[in-house]
């Protein structure tokens, strides 16, 4: 069952803020998130889960590598202090808040046939279709998409390899801030998750809030996560002393 009750916000100086959109049930966004600010993702409603996918902006060749986010720092579960890798051992965006607590780096995501069996045959959006539109208009392609994030989403992982979403961890109201480390495009697509169990079609609304985040701390949380991170930062911080 659905948490009903809206969780408390860490409210954003208004003065900060520099876009503030909601995007409503199946579909799709695509920005740059530029080094330094911050998108916030909000669960307004209960969510079905959320998909997303980034790169460098400033060079679309390296991009998001959910493997290795997973594989570098022990966890196929994103949570607050984590970091989000790119195929080039740089970051892309660090994890400074979240009120969420669940999201998979394993499932993938939605496409017209996952679509198809859990709801039948109908136009809906999937997010694989989702992913290819905002990509063309960004001058990319079918080879540039990736395994992706699946934000707001709980799944288990049974001990014969089986996988199981799970409902009822849903909590309007809750959110995962995420801090670009680089120039970064990033592709949302707002459409259930490929294993949520619902066979009706009701995806839920999301906010998308960039903000002026302040300069990370020398025991910034993220920077200092492990061996791994640390060195993940030199590397991502050497990219932009050269410019």
């Amino acid at each position: 069952m659905v948490q009903t009750s809206v969780l408390p916000s860490a409210a954003i100086e208004p003065s900060l803020i520099l876009l503030d959109e909601k995007l409503p049930g199946g579909a799709y966004w695509h920005n740059v998130i530029k080094r330094g600010n911050t998108l916030r993702v909000t669960d307004l409603e209960g969510s079905q889960g959320v998909s997303l996918i980034c790169y460098n902006a400033d060079n679309p060749i390296e991009r998001l590598n959910v493997a290795d986010t997973a594989k570098i720092q022990f966890n196929a579960f994103l949570k607050k202090g984590m970091v989000i890798y790119s195929d080039m051992g740089r970051i892309l965006f660090s994890i400074t808040e979240d009120t969420s607590g669940y999201h998979d780096l394993i499932c993938g995501c939605s496409n017209a046939a996952s679509n198809a069996a859990k709801y039948g045959e109908s136009d809906y959006n999937n997010s694989r279709n989702n992913f290819l539109k905002a990509l063309g208009k960004r001058g990319l392609t079918r080879k540039d998409l990736m395994p992706n994030i699946n934000l707001f989403s709980r799944v288990a992982v049974h001990p014969n390899g089986d996988l199981e979403y799970i409902t009822g961890c849903e909590k309007p109201g809750s959110f995962v801030d995420l801090r670009a480390e680089m120039n970064v495009l990033v592709v949302i697509s707002n459409c259930p998750h490929v294993l949520h169990p619902d066979t009706v079609y009701k995806p839920k609304p999301i906010q998308l809030t960039v903000w002026r985040s302040p300069a990370p701390a020398p025991d910034d949380l993220c920077r200092t996560a492990n061996e791994e991170a640390i060195r993940g930062f030199i590397n991502t911080d050497a990219l932009f002393a050269q410019m």
